[in-house]
């Protein structure tokens, strides 16, 4: 095991560095990078001055060096949306992805693996068929429709939840030392700001969830009718245990397993979906910031973003297996 994760993160730095290569060489395909930076009336010494502050006077491999010479020393670039080094910003903007991703994967597993075992054990009978209706519904609907009719219904028609991350005067009358809301209106002792952080969170969160609550129930429904039909089911059974203890204690902990993986896709899935739901909610996170970078031309920020959801991924990849590895001791974490 500790040999099996000692050579994935050997390979963390090849792969990053591969991804950064082709996506500084895509990013550059479009043209230049100046175009965010410039203002009207610039004159020609001052593009050229420019372009050599961010090294776009030098051949491409010369750029990309010294972008990654910034990366390793912790400076991804400066960011034209946000006016500030990319760095800074990051740091601003995670804590909100962070609190709204771990808000919609809490409710999306728990909600997920819940109603999966509530069908597994209701198989073929109308709460089984009214699960899989909504299992599919959360798989096939998209993000950005979702998002839209929530945001309609429920802020502006029904005006039952608001828009945004917070309300401007709840937010500034608490200090912030941890940057996610929850956590330091808690640290705080206001129920108003708590409330307040709680409350905005609901729409995007749902949203965000809701395709992957889809498949971690069509996962546990179908892993759990597999372990229910295995012997050692029948004979705990055999021995007189009631269903639910049947379920509870040795079904539903060998069909967790293969769940796993999907809950740790899922968190991609959570993540790739952030850049639509906090666009459309307002939400100031990477998501939102990633957005409005891209359709600005902000090539520093797209390539810091792109970055961190690389880490991301492979971090979350490698949790997965050794967790799987870990669960079930059949399985033998080997050298891909």
């Amino acid at each position: 095991m500790h040999r099996y994760i000692a050579r994935r993160l050997l390979a963390f730095p090849f792969v990053i560095v591969a991804v950064s290569i082709l996506v500084f060489s895509l990013t550059r395909l479009g043209g230049t990078t100046i175009g965010p930076y410039l203002e009207p009336g610039m004159t020609d010494q001052e593009i050229a001055a420019l372009e050599e502050r961010f090294n776009l006077d030098e051949p491409l491999p010369m750029q990309y060096l010294a972008w990654l010479g910034g990366v390793v020393r912790g400076e991804l670039g400066w960011s034209a949306v946000a006016a500030a080094p990319v760095t800074v910003v990051f740091r601003q903007k995670i804590a909100a992805s962070i609190e709204l991703g771990v808000a919609a994967i809490l409710w999306a597993v728990t909600l997920g693996v819940g109603l999966g075992t509530f069908a597994a054990r209701r198989r073929n009978r109308l709460p089984d068929q009214l699960s899989s209706v909504f299992a599919v519904g959360g798989a096939s609907m998209p993000t950005f429709w979702l998002g839209i009719v929530l945001l309609i219904i429920f802020w502006a028609y029904l005006g039952w939840f608001p828009h945004g991350r917070s309300d401007p005067d709840i937010w500034s009358s608490i200090s912030h030392p941890t940057g996610f809301y929850v956590i330091d209106a808690v640290l705080a002792g206001s129920f108003q700001a708590l409330k307040d952080a709680v409350w905005h969170m609901v729409l995007p969160a749902l949203t965000l969830g809701y395709a992957a609550v889809g498949i971690v129930t069509r996962m546990m429904r179908s892993s759990l009718l597999e372990e229910m039909g295995k012997d050692y089911v029948d004979a705990a059974r055999a021995r007189g245990l009631p269903e639910r203890l049947v379920v509870r204690r040795h079904a539903r902990r060998n069909a967790f397993i293969p769940t796993i993986t999907v809950i740790g896709l899922s968190i991609g899935i959570i993540f790739e979906g952030s850049v639509v739901v906090e666009t459309i909610f307002g939400w100031p996170g990477l998501g939102n910031w990633m957005a409005d970078s891209v359709l600005s031309g902000d090539q520093a920020t797209t390539l810091a973003f792109v970055i961190f959801t690389s880490v991301l991924f492979l971090t979350i990849n490698m949790a997965v297996d050794v967790t799987y590895g870990y669960l079930d001791r059949r399985v033998v974490l080997r050298k891909s």
